[in-house]
């Protein structure tokens, strides 16, 4: 079955899922950005499987439980990254209970998703990328298959997106980007706790510890500057981006402008009282 690691793009999926990699190795290796073990769902491998063009969205969005069945036929427990939404159009879904055993679901201020969004698609304004924010039909990645991670990923909104994985209540855990970067310890250890318990583990203070520094940003980001990231976006003009660009430093006080700001405060208002950042 599934444990989801479940975002909205730029909302720190990459931070948990390199924590989680670092976590549930059997070895003491310092982690390699470039080679984890937690993959993306779906691939476009997942399709070929089952002889379905995944880069069809009508394909896409038929077979995605069909997929995952297969994938779930060794009977073992997979952490899986996607940001697609839970999303439902009959009689078909992303997922189901049957093929799941629990969602990590990471949220980030709507305020701060916007500058990384305009930075990662390279969006040239934020009205650009308030647009795709709010776009119920958004999908991203290309269908050109090229890579194999590159399969159409139906988005939503980033209010749509936030409630459609609350739907999901088997083994829910709601996890806030604010609080990993503000109280680290405190909420990788609850991260810790809900898969000891879900997953039946023993995973100890020090391995925690160990896998909370090995993913700290500036590590992260050094790493980058090292060896490159596979997963990082390129521009326009096709050059490389840094996919640890930010971080921290990523502060919408500091970055948007007033317009915006009421942009998003207004679209995304019930969503941002819920989560108390309004």
């Amino acid at each position: 079955m599934i444990i989801w690691l479940a975002s909205y793009p730029k909302s720190g999926n990459t931070w948990v899922r390199l924590f989680l990699d670092s976590l549930l190795r059997n070895d003491n290796i310092k982690i390699d950005i470039n080679n984890l073990k937690i993959r993306q769902f779906p691939l476009r491998s997942d399709f070929k499987n089952l002889n379905v063009d995944g880069d069809n969205i009508e394909k896409f969005v038929a077979n995605s439980i069909a997929t995952q069945d297969m994938v779930n036929l060794d009977g073992n427990t997979k952490i899986f990254k996607t940001h697609n939404a839970f999303w439902k159009s009959e009689p078909h879904a992303f997922t189901n209970e049957h093929n799941t055993k629990g969602v990590i679901h990471i949220v980030r201020d709507p305020r701060n998703v916007i500058t990384s969004l305009k930075n990662h698609y390279s969006k040239d304004n934020y009205d650009e990328a308030f647009k795709m924010m709010t776009n119920e039909n958004q999908f991203t990645g290309s269908r050109a298959g090229i890579k194999d991670s590159d399969l159409p990923t139906l988005l939503s909104s980033w209010s749509n997106h936030f409630n459609s994985w609350k739907k999901m209540k088997k083994n829910y855990l709601l996890i806030k980007y604010e609080n990993l970067l503000n109280t680290p310890e405190n909420e990788f250890n609850k991260i810790v706790r809900y898969l000891n318990y879900i997953l039946d583990l023993n995973i100890s203070e020090t391995k925690t510890k160990k896998a909370i520094k090995d993913c700290n940003f500036d590590n992260l980001k050094e790493e980058e500057n090292k060896k490159g990231f596979k997963e990082s976006a390129t521009d326009k003009k096709g050059n490389v981006k840094k996919f640890f660009y930010l971080g921290p430093k990523n502060n919408w006080k500091d970055i948007l402008d007033t317009k915006t700001i009421d942009k998003i405060e207004k679209k995304f208002k019930n969503e941002m009282l819920e989560l108390g950042y309004l």
